[in-house]
């Protein structure tokens, strides 16, 4: 199904899931329903967002990237694309809901996680907003570890969303099974230790309430003996979190707002991002950004050669090696969302880069499995992916992994060496992909190939 229809429902069979009543599927907050043949998804967050947005500057681009921790079928991120708002949602693997694939089935960014003792895969300052409405923070022996995490996540000044119990506790919390009895305590356990990472209360309004990062750290560090505050982190890059259990410090700000202010939205997106115009990412000239930027346009433009990004039959797209996020800002004009994958064991770590784009992503190994459902995206894009790992895992495995997650009748494009094209051409045909190896966009000369696969195409030796 094309997008945006999409988005409002989908097909029951495309996802794994045991026999459905024609009732609801998923708890209170994302009552999916069964019609037919169809999952029909809510449309009853509108009024609790348009709540928010009288407590967080939702509109104006101030608030780019989110995180939806415990995110249901992603209603609340699919709500905020009103507002220009990319979110990524992410629940933990249930199967029994499978939320997060019911999500990707919506054309929604959403991946399978969970604030745990390990780091989420994001580096530090991505987010603008992180929103919590069924997280279970308040009353976990980890909370102190999972609000560190949370401060390392949000970008300087950002805002921290929590819309469940203990917040406005008098209030009947029938659904989760919990008493007004214990949530007075929970809650001031909660605001201490808030207090401590120093952020400030912006607002309270039902069950409701934003806090506020700051912009540096300046006062905390004045104030930390007198509110108890966890020591600031040494010798820990903030930004590493592939396999990195969390720390039970503070990651700490620079003296001015941390990295450089962003610019809002749109023009994020263009703009020289702060961790490349501060030189806080070495090696890394503001000319050589500028011309990936502008090769990535041009390169996109011809793929729309081979595959029709415009009509809405492509949503969920994945860039395998992103680099600066080039791929995904030129890709911004059609009605697709991009992952932006930047492999963990690269020397160049360039995902905090593309969070400061205004775009979103994740550290990903291609030896192991992607985090998400089988079938879940329609575009797959290997920039030298295969020439990366061709001492490793290799080819099989990466392309097997692919498959897994490629929606039938979905397209990839594999840009690399001629040798190593042929090679993934030769795996592709074991698979019945429908691929063909052609030029790039500078012409036969090019020391790189694509190849280009349409599986909504029969493959030769299978007729339709």
């Amino acid at each position: 199904m094309a997008w945006p229809a999409r988005r409002d429902r989908a097909w029951y069979a495309n996802v794994e899931l045991p026999p459905l009543a024609p009732a609801k599927l998923a708890g209170p907050p994302d009552p999916v329903r069964a019609r037919g043949d169809w999952l029909v998804f809510p449309k009853g967050v509108g009024t609790y967002v348009e709540q928010l947005a009288g407590m967080v500057p939702l509109r104006g681009g101030e608030v780019r990237t989110a995180l939806d921790v415990g995110c249901g079928v992603a209603s609340f991120g699919d709500y905020l694309l009103n507002y220009g708002i990319l979110t990524m949602s992410i629940d933990r693997r249930n199967r029994h809901k499978a939320q997060v694939q019911l999500a990707l089935e919506r054309g929604l960014p959403a991946m399978i996680g969970a604030l745990g003792v390990r780091r989420l895969p994001y580096p530090t300052r991505s987010f603008d907003m992180v929103h919590c409405a069924g997280c279970l923070i308040p009353g976990n022996s980890h909370d102190e570890l999972y609000m560190l995490e949370i401060d390392r996540l949000l970008r300087p000044g950002g805002y921290w969303v929590l819309a469940m119990p203990p917040i406005s506790w008098k209030t009947q919390y029938d659904d989760l099974n919990r008493t007004a009895k214990g949530m007075p305590g929970e809650q001031l356990a909660l605001e201490e230790i808030v207090k401590k990472l120093c952020w400030s209360k912006v607002s309270e309004n039902g069950t409701i309430a934003v806090w506020r990062k700051p912009i540096n750290h300046i006062q905390c560090e004045q104030d930390a003996k007198l509110l108890r505050s966890p020591p600031f982190c040494t010798g820990d890059d903030a930004d590493s979190a592939w396999y990195v259990n969390t720390s039970m410090c503070l990651t700490r700000l620079p003296r001015d707002i941390a990295g450089g202010a962003v610019e809002k939205w749109p023009e994020r997106l263009t703009a020289i991002p702060p961790r490349i115009a501060s030189g806080e990412t070495k090696g890394m000239p503001i000319q050589t950004y500028k011309l990936d930027s502008l090769d990535w346009k041009k390169r996109v433009d011809f793929y729309r050669t081979y595959l029709n990004l415009s009509d809405g039959s492509y949503r969920n797209v994945m860039d395998m090696n992103a680099g600066f996020g080039g791929f995904a800002a030129a890709m911004s004009e059609y009605p697709v969302w991009v992952m932006n994958v930047v492999p963990a064991n690269l020397t160049d770590n360039t995902l905090g880069i593309i969070y400061e784009r205004g775009l979103i992503g994740t550290y990903m190994d291609w030896c192991e499995s992607f985090s998400t459902y089988p079938r879940t995206y329609d575009v797959l894009h290997a920039n030298g992916v295969f020439s990366l790992y061709m001492d490793t895992c290799g080819i099989p495995y990466i392309m097997l992994e692919m498959d897994r997650i490629l929606r039938p009748g979905g397209a990839a494009i594999i840009r690399d060496v001629p040798d190593v094209v042929h090679k993934v051409k030769d795996a592709a045909d074991r698979l019945h992909w429908h691929s063909e190896i052609v030029d790039t966009e500078n012409g036969g000369l090019d020391p790189e190939k694509l190849l280009i696969v349409d599986n909504s195409l029969p493959f030769p030796d299978h007729p339709a």
